[in-house]
């Protein structure tokens, strides 16, 4: 039964749109039944061109969050500690982060072109804020009788770095890592669906201009699995490599 509790509500979920779709209340366009959905989907999956798509914006996504990760975690250790810049780099984040990045996305057509580098640009520009911010907290609240003890212990400045601050940082950076994955694939489709002739997002655009809302949905099923594979993969990564974490977390 612990197994099954976290599919009661994505069943309920499923009937409740099951019981919508054939009430006639809406039109089929609207609230396509299920099984045309996972028709739909079955033929998705089942052409070599659909998964391209798939890898194309799979690739893109990844490439933002690879160098959003290894740049906001340099910005974040930076900011967590040393003052100097946190002074200079903090009030350009917390000024900045607010504005929507995709509106900046016609600027980046015209300095990178339509293709996927512009796309690549924005993910990074993305993902960038909550890697490095998250990243700066867990950096300056290290524990300061960790700090004292390395440095009593007789560590260099280099060494209580290494030993001291990235451990106890490396939680934080993966909670950065997952918040901004997630981001990473969103920002992608959506700059898709506006300028592209490829992946996930046109193709999703495409079949919604042609009115097969059972393909657009079964194309949305594509992106929440490729979200769950990514956050899934990332998690078990997190655990092999911070497991000091787990062995200090409980549940109550």
């Amino acid at each position: 039964m612990s197994r099954l509790k976290p599919f009661l509500l994505i069943g309920a979920l499923l009937l409740a749109w099951e019981l919508a779709a054939r009430s006639g209340w809406w039109s089929p366009l609207l609230f396509p039944p299920l099984p045309k959905i996972a028709d739909a989907l079955i033929a998705f999956l089942s052409k070599s061109e659909s998964l391209m798509e798939a890898w194309v914006s799979l690739c893109r996504a990844l490439g933002g969050f690879a160098l959003a990760a290894v740049v906001g975690v340099a910005l974040g250790l930076a900011m967590g500690r040393s003052r100097l810049a946190g002074e200079i780099l903090d009030p350009v984040f917390s000024g900045t982060y607010a504005v929507p990045k995709l509106a900046l996305f016609p600027i980046f057509i015209f300095v990178f072109g339509i293709g996927s580098l512009s796309k690549v640009a924005l993910v990074f520009l993305e993902c960038l804020y909550p890697i490095a911010l998250i990243t700066a907290q867990g950096a300056r609240n290290v524990h300061r009788v960790l700090l004292w003890s390395a440095e009593n212990m007789g560590a260099s400045p280099a060494r209580v770095f290494r030993r001291v601050v990235l451990p106890a940082t490396a939680p934080f950076v993966f909670a950065g890592f997952r918040v901004a994955l997630p981001v990473a694939l969103i920002v992608v489709v959506i700059t898709e669906m506006i300028s592209s002739a490829d992946g996930l997002g046109y193709a999703v655009i495409y079949a919604l201009s042609s009115l097969r809302t059972d393909r657009m949905l079964a194309i949305v099923v594509v992106i929440a699995l490729l979200g769950l594979l990514l956050d899934g993969l990332l998690v078990r990564l997190r655990d092999r490599l911070v497991y000091w974490e787990k062995l200090e977390t409980y549940y109550v």
